[in-house]
């Protein structure tokens, strides 16, 4: 059991280092300006709620030459917002995809469409319920000139205001930033494994999109962001994301039930196998949850596991003072932790069983009839 305890304390300890070296060294898109020829493509399925202020954001710069939203066959008023804020500025206007083919996910294809329809140098997909900040697009554009890229993505500010937001979305950045050493992508520009991709913001010259095939390459895949992050490595070409606090934030879901049900939809098919699926459930398992109870076992094991629990907090709490989360979501981790791995066998039943995962009306990774 001491062995046990010890390697659960090496896991912990390294993951908070993990964290530290994010927290500290992950660079941010800075404030800066430059000019170009920008497309801003808006896949819009079912977003009359959240379309109307990201358009408002947009209508201030100056670089952005044609805002294009393509209206995923929706089902309320997304056309109505469209067409409203067209009326007020010439750059803004839609088009409607053809039917969902086979093969394709539906944001797929409606970036995929948008692409096809595009004029500008530079290709700015945005999410409808991101808000870009006042010198965005410009800073976009003096960040790709200044590192010589030809992709960047941003991993957004995340707006949490429910007791159900603040206390499980910051996960997202614990999952990730645990895992995931995003200084050394700066450093190691060849390595595809490193590519990482945030859908809410994808900038990339169009040139470079139409050479990787764009998202025609990624057209099944439902984490497409960070898939074609790591083709446009394995083509040789210079990617990045970077934390885009201050450039652009979103607020993904509004309550539990959105929650559960926007993540249940990802969180295994992430994995491109099920071993590694099963490896990190047993890595939160044993080390992000496992602490926090046998840590009141008396014995001689009760310290390892209350430092390897003290590692996990301190982790929750350098991602607080770097992201703006707030600090008590870190002190009742294990509890976000539980709703995490409830989430992870949920979404692996779901796929598992061939029920698929349901977004937005339609329904993916369902087995075929017999």
């Amino acid at each position: 059991m001491i062995l046990t305890a010890s390697v659960i304390l090496t896991l912990a300890a390294l993951s908070l280092l993990i964290v530290l070296g994010n927290v500290l060294f992950w660079p941010r898109v800075r404030a800066a300006h430059a000019l170009g020829r920008v497309s801003v493509l808006v896949p819009a399925r079912n977003e009359e709620q959240t379309l109307p202020r990201l358009l408002e954001s947009l209508r201030g710069e100056a670089s952005i030459e044609e805002i294009l939203v393509a209206n995923d066959h929706s089902t309320d008023r997304t056309q109505d917002v469209i067409d409203d804020f067209s009326s007020r500025d010439f750059r803004i206007r839609s088009m409607t995809p053809a039917p969902l083919p086979p093969g394709w996910f539906g944001k797929n294809w409606a970036c995929a469409s948008l692409a096809e329809e595009a004029q500008g140098e530079w290709l700015l997909f945005l999410d409808a319920d991101t808000k870009l900040e006042p010198g965005a697009v410009e800073a976009l554009l003096a960040e790709v000139q200044a590192r010589q890229l030809s992709f960047l993505s941003c991993w957004p500010a995340l707006e949490m205001r429910s007791f159900a937001e603040r206390l499980l979305m910051p996960m997202l950045n614990f999952v990730l930033l645990t895992l995931y050493p995003a200084p050394l992508a700066t450093l190691r520009m060849e390595d595809a494994s490193l590519g990482l991709g945030h859908g809410a913001c994808m900038f990339m010259r169009r040139a470079e999109y139409l050479r990787v095939g764009g998202h025609a390459a990624v057209r099944g895949e439902i984490f497409e962001d960070s898939r074609l992050a790591q083709l446009w490595r394995r083509h040789g070409l210079r990617g990045l994301c970077l934390d885009g606090r201050g450039i652009i934030s979103v607020r993904m879901y509004r309550s539990l039930a959105e929650i559960w049900r926007g993540f249940s939809k990802n969180l295994f098919p992430a994995f491109r196998h099920q071993v590694s699926f099963w490896l990190f459930w047993l890595l939160h398992s044993a080390v992000y949850l496992a602490p926090f109870v046998l840590m009141w076992v008396p014995g001689p094991t009760a310290g390892l596991f209350m430092a390897s629990a003290a590692c996990v907090v301190g982790a929750r709490l350098a991602l607080a003072a770097r992201f703006g989360h707030s600090w008590w979501s870190a002190l009742l981790h294990p509890l976000a932790q539980v709703f995490v791995l409830a989430l992870g066998l949920a979404s692996w039943l779901s796929v598992v069983s061939g029920r698929g995962v349901s977004w937005k009306g339609r329904r993916y990774l369902q087995a075929e009839a017999p």
